[in-house]
């Protein structure tokens, strides 16, 4: 389990920044666990985007190790969410393109990069608020199934027994490990904040993602569900292998779990290494908090 203790030593580049340190974790049971599926990396490279005349994103070019946390950082406006809806599919480059393994995913439809392991959360939760917990969460294994329109209306019998094993590795791999059993049948609207974002982890887990982007996955919690959420991350990149992608504003968790963190002001990368590199680096402390402060 990860517990939060007092705030790192960080420059003040964020004074709410606060720091996890682990301590023992209580060991699964084997018919909870994950099966370990190996994370793809992921490269940006040399990526430009334009909205009419916003130049939003400058020749980024970074690169997510397999099987790592990798942070992307930066103020409000740096270009964050434009560079992770790039990767995603929902805004294609002007230049430069997006490498899932070594597969070119630049032209890929969405909906297509999911079915090759790419799977992401919201930084406003986007769950279905009529269905229960579980109707969400196998909604992110639908497109693993193989039965046709036809058959999943009629509900044939290959189609039931199909939903049924979606069904069941849900709850085996999926809810067991993220500690939901007790409301997966609870519909997600009666659902606190941190269960809500949970369950919309759960849902992306369910997709069998080789690389998860999480789009600021503890905005908004208390430190009692940044301390879960973090476990959770932490446990999502060693046991199951998966690539982590993440943005978040939150910097004494992204210094503590992360391996390697890009930090973006002005759609350009000012700065890419090791949290510890990271944190030192002049352009990233100015652009936290000003060249004037800085200078004092």
């Amino acid at each position: 389990m990860y517990v939060l203790s007092e705030p790192l030593p960080l420059p003040p580049v964020n004074t709410l920044a606060t720091a996890l340190i682990p301590v023992t974790q209580a060991a699964r049971s084997d018919a909870g666990a994950p099966a370990a599926s190996a994370g793809l990396p992921l490269a940006v490279e040399g990526v430009d985007l334009r909205f009419g005349g916003i130049h939003a994103l400058r020749g980024v070019s970074f690169a997510a190790a397999a099987g790592q946390i990798t942070a992307v950082i930066g103020p409000n406006g740096a270009g964050k969410t434009s560079v992770f809806n790039t990767i995603s599919g929902f805004y294609r480059p002007a230049a430069g393109r997006i490498k899932l393994g070594e597969r070119d995913i630049t032209g890929v439809p969405v909906h297509a990069r999911a079915g090759m392991g790419l799977a992401r959360t919201f930084q406003n939760i986007a769950l279905f608020r009529g269905l229960s917990v579980l109707e969400n969460i196998k909604l992110g294994g639908h497109h693993t199934m193989k039965a046709n329109l036809l058959s999943a209306m009629a509900y044939s019998r290959s189609a039931r027994e199909e939903e049924l094993a979606l069904r069941a590795e849900v709850e085996r791999k999926v809810i067991d490990f993220l500690e939901i059993d007790h409301i997966r049948h609870l519909p997600v609207d009666v659902l606190s904040y941190g269960l809500q974002k949970r369950v919309e982890l759960a849902r992306a887990l369910a997709m069998r993602p080789r690389v998860l982007m999480l789009d600021e996955p503890v905005a908004g919690m208390n430190r009692e569900e940044t301390e879960d959420m973090a476990r959770f991350i932490l446990d999502v990149q060693e046991e199951w292998g998966v690539t982590v992608l993440l943005v978040e504003h939150d910097m004494g968790m992204v210094m503590d779990i992360s391996s390697h963190v890009v930090v973006l002001n002005f759609g350009e990368v000012i700065a890419s290494g090791t949290p510890a590199e990271v944190r030192r680096h002049p352009q990233v402390i100015e652009a936290y908090l000003g060249a004037e402060a800085v200078a004092k």
